[in-house]
């Protein structure tokens, strides 16, 4: 399986600060984020945006994955998450990430319907990734 990247530069403090982010396809290039859109009403990206879009984006998918299962094709998937960042203790932390779906299905009866949107939210790579209990690193000194 490849890898995917993403990668972010940033420059100056936290507040006065700028950075940018960028995904290895080039789909986001240099793309704006700072303070103000994280904290404040600022129009440039964030990280929990990017979450919350991915997470969307691999729940759909799995969804769609799991209604083959079954025999059952979406027509559409619409899939909205919200990523809830709150202060905890001296920062900041992610406490939740709520999923909005709404799906045309047809031939789906409600039970089924159910159950596979649970399932794609469980075995979603993305929502195994953000319940990792654990996260490496290598950190160089330039």
């Amino acid at each position: 399986m490849p890898k995917h990247t993403g990668s972010a530069h940033w420059e100056g403090g936290l507040q006065d600060g700028k950075g940018t982010v960028s995904t290895g396809t080039g789909v986001l290039k240099d793309q704006p984020y700072g303070f103000k859109s994280r904290f404040e009403d600022g129009t440039n990206t964030n990280p929990e945006e990017l979450i919350g879009a991915a997470h969307a984006a691999c729940f759909s998918m799995a969804f769609s994955m799991i209604l083959g299962q079954h025999d059952l094709t979406a027509e559409t998937i619409d899939t909205k998450a919200d990523v809830s960042l709150e202060k905890e203790g001296d920062g900041f932390a992610i406490k939740s990430i709520h999923l909005d779906m709404t799906a045309k299905v047809p031939g789906a009866d409600e039970e089924t319907f159910q159950k596979a949107a649970t399932a794609a939210k469980e075995g979603c790579p993305v929502s195994k990734a953000l319940a990792a209990p654990a996260i490496t690193l290598d950190a160089k000194l330039a």
